[in-house]
């Protein structure tokens, strides 16, 4: 047997997942185990959970596979710097540091990362789009399609058009950085006031309050589409090139006025930019998928990059019929690149014969539940160390119950089997509601996810129903496509009635999954994919004429979605859910003798007080493992012997006060290997000082380097005409397409 491990980490979104011959054994987001939403650090323990779920130790994998190529990224980035310079100071001392940390050298740091590998383990290297494109084709039920990647930025594309043969990737176009949909749309997340890379969602959930006023604005002045899908931006309203911020003045003046800050209020000014990126944005992927088409001739499209996740855009792409089929991985973004990396080196090895690839009838994804399992002990155990009060049921007694729940408008918490890869929570960490209830949508808002009211819900509707309920056929098992409700189940709008307001008026008889305009973001189950929660849903509509609920993911705002018991008893606490579903467990939030934010506060405390993972802070972030705490009492204890030595050796033989330091550094090392826990306070205050001294110093180095060397070489390279990323190439040209970077081969970290 082979097995192939994929890795993403650094950016966002950091992720493993676990190949075995080809098939998907695990996979995993770093998030759901460290609670750090969007973790970016190494997936230490996203690897642990694959390893042992495949039953392996790291000395059994045949390799391991990085999502792209950390080199070519860096040389981007000096690019960049080089492009723009004196500009791109801050990026440049923030980002600088963390390559020659460990980026620049990968094959080291996974190495380190990984402890036990096998000196036989390749250590390997995929470009960024390739992995997405990998994630969107391999698994996907086609044998072959076009494929389409679109996302901020990989190594230089931003954009690849490609054919997916049986085994084969042929990419065969691509448009490159800067000029990015994903940069484009992020630039308007962060001026609207949300987090870029995790707050893109909230836009689109907002756009449908606002008009397209500015949508010929964004067409005339900040962007150049071309027939063929190509596209430009202009640079002349954008900061990211040149510093830390996504827009500049000259944006801001265009659209009214500064940033809106994450607490200001929204405006019906945010609603309508909300409304107008959104549109452009589907007239750019419409033309890219066009373009796809046309190139390929392919009938079937597979969708991946962080701009898959648009789930407006996609339903508009299914409905204009320019495909016959049409697939989108999961997981989308970064994360599912880690899949897609793994998966490119299996079906594309560097050496030897490619496998045969046979698709599979839905697909290879196995519903996206690729995460970790609990067993009903394992729950028992946390349940009773907790002091919770719960009712172990028959299987035949907790359906029944959790309908009854549900038809009383209750909000129930539903974990079961193995966790969602992606961000989507698709049924089995989920919050459940009632979607017949015109209250559901404010009150798993305001006192289940504590996030802001205008936000959509998800319905969830057996596959066999959907078009009882939605304008939609086939099925769309992973919540990535959005379809109008029925017009038989609409109610008329009210008149006279604008803005955040129209949230307090029911659209339909399935309110609160129906967006204001209509729409939903639909998710279908298929019985033979997630069995218990299909049957729920026909349970439900048994007892009440509706098949649909209400599903939403289990987290509040700000954490990630949870993964464990121990994360789902700790959010139950939190919040205002009435009755939480754990395997065969029911807890009802009434009878449990903690409950409300002290509770949960105090059930959090003593989460962080066992968890070995240091809560983010501006401070310095330090590893807390005994294999930390044992090498730093490894190193000084034998510094401290060859400084006695040496002592020694200058004459000092026989001295009784060396023989005791000896006798100390002896000591160092050897409780160092036996209670490593002893020396968790010494090193943290080293590790303190380290930072706070070495963090400043650090700077300055920098600085001088950005001051002495990056902006004059910048400076004479424009003078003499140098212009690596094509920043002063013609704005009028027929098509910006581009030949794609030539795939130079897994071992190459460039």
């Amino acid at each position: 047997m082979r097995h192939i491990l994929g890795v993403s980490a650094f950016y966002h979104d950091s992720a493993a997942a676990l190949l075995r011959d080809g098939e998907i054994v695990a996979a995993a987001q770093e998030e759901r185990f460290t609670r750090r939403k969007n973790d970016e650090r190494f997936p230490s323990q996203a690897i642990d959970f694959c390893l042992r779920q495949g039953g392996l130790k790291p000395s059994d994998l045949d390799a391991v596979v990085f999502y792209d190529k950390p080199v070519t990224k860096f040389v981007r980035s000096i690019e960049t710097w080089l492009s723009v310079a004196p500009r791109g100071f801050p990026s440049f001392v923030r980002v600088l540091p963390e390559w020659f940390a460990g980026r620049l050298n990968l094959p080291e740091t996974i190495r380190e990362e990984i402890p036990g590998l096998a000196p036989g383990c390749e250590v390997l290297f995929a470009q960024h789009h390739q992995s997405h494109a990998a994630s969107a084709f391999y698994p996907s039920p086609f044998a072959e399609a076009a494929i389409l990647t679109v996302d901020g930025v990989g190594e230089y594309a931003t954009t690849t058009v490609a054919h997916g043969q049986g085994n084969r990737i042929n990419l065969l176009q691509e448009l490159r950085f800067p000029h990015s949909l994903g940069l484009l749309y992020s630039s308007f997340t962060a001026y609207c006031g949300f987090h870029v890379n995790s707050g893109e969602y909230k836009l689109m959930g907002l756009a449908p309050y606002g008009e397209p006023k500015y949508a010929p604005l964004i067409r005339e002045h900040l962007l150049d589409l071309k027939p063929d899908g190509s596209f430009r931006l202009n640079l002349d309203y954008f900061g990211f090139l040149g510093g830390d911020s996504m827009t500049n003045e000259r944006f801001h003046t265009l659209f009214g006025g500064p940033p809106r800050k994450p607490v200001d209020p929204l405006e019906q000014r945010h609603m309508d930019l909300a409304r107008s990126v959104q549109l452009v944005t589907e007239e750019v992927l419409l033309g890219l998928a066009r373009h796809a088409r046309q190139l390929t001739g392919s009938p079937n499209l597979c969708l991946a990059g962080g701009v898959a996740l648009n789930c407006v855009a996609n339903g508009i792409i299914q409905r204009e019929g320019l495909f016959d089929r049409l697939w989108i991985q999961p997981a989308a973004g970064d994360a599912g690149a880690a899949l897609g990396a793994a998966l490119a080196v299996w079906f594309q090895p560097p050496e030897g014969p490619a496998p045969q690839r046979i698709p599979v009838e839905n697909d290879s994804m196995q519903g996206s539940l690729l995460g970790p399992e609990f067993s009903d002990g394992e729950i028992d155990s946390v349940l009773v160390a907790k002091g919770a009060r719960f009712h172990r049921l028959a299987p035949n007694e907790l359906i029944p119950r959790v309908v009854e729940l549900l038809r009383g408008e209750k909000v129930v918490g539903w974990v079961q089997g193995r966790m969602e890869f992606g961000p989507r929570a698709l049924g089995n960490r989920s919050i459940l509601g009632d979607a017949r209830s015109p209250k559901m949508q404010s009150v798993m808002n305001l006192k289940i996810k504590f996030r802001e009211s205008f936000r959509p819900f998800a319905p969830i509707v057996p596959v066999e129903q959907v078009a009882k309920y939605f304008e939609f056929t086939g099925s769309s098992p992973y919540m990535l496509i959005v379809a109008p409700v029925n017009e038989a189940l609409r109610l008329p709008p009210s008149p006279g009635v604008t803005g955040l307001d129209r949230l307090r008026h029911p659209r339909s008889t399935i309110p609160a999954v129906t967006h204001v305009d209509y729409s939903a973001r639909l998710q279908t189950v298929d019985r033979h994919v997630n069995p218990l929660l299909h049957e729920l849903l026909t349970a439900f509509g048994s007892a009440t004429g509706s098949d649909v609920l209400v599903n939403t993911s289990f987290n509040i705002r700000g954490e990630p979605i949870v993964c464990s018991p121990e994360d789902s008893y700790r959010c139950f606490l939190k919040t205002e859910m009435d009755a939480l579903v754990l395997g065969s467990f029911l807890l009802i939030r009434t009878e449990q003798p903690q409950t409300g934010v002290e509770g949960a506060d105090r059930v959090l405390v003593e989460e962080l007080e066992k968890t070995s993972v240091v809560p983010h802070s501006s401070g310095p972030k330090l590893k807390e493992e005994p294999r930390e705490w044992r090498k730093f009492s490894v190193v000084w204890g034998l510094a401290a012997g060859i400084a006695i030595y040496l002592l020694h050796r200058r004459g000092r033989i026989g001295d009784p006060g060396w023989l005791a330091w000896e006798a100390v550094a002896l000591a160092v090392l050897v409780t160092g290997i036996i209670k490593p826990a002893w020396y968790r306070t010494p090193y943290r205050a080293v590790m303190t000082v380290t930072y706070y001294v070495g963090k400043p110093m650090s700077k300055v180095l920098v600085s001088l380097f950005f001051a002495l060397g990056i902006t004059p070489f910048g400076i004479v390279m424009r003078w003499l005409g140098k212009d690596p990323l094509e920043l002063r190439r013609p704005a009028n040209l027929g098509s910006y397409w581009k030949t794609p970077t030539p795939l130079r081969g897994f071992r190459r970290l460039s």
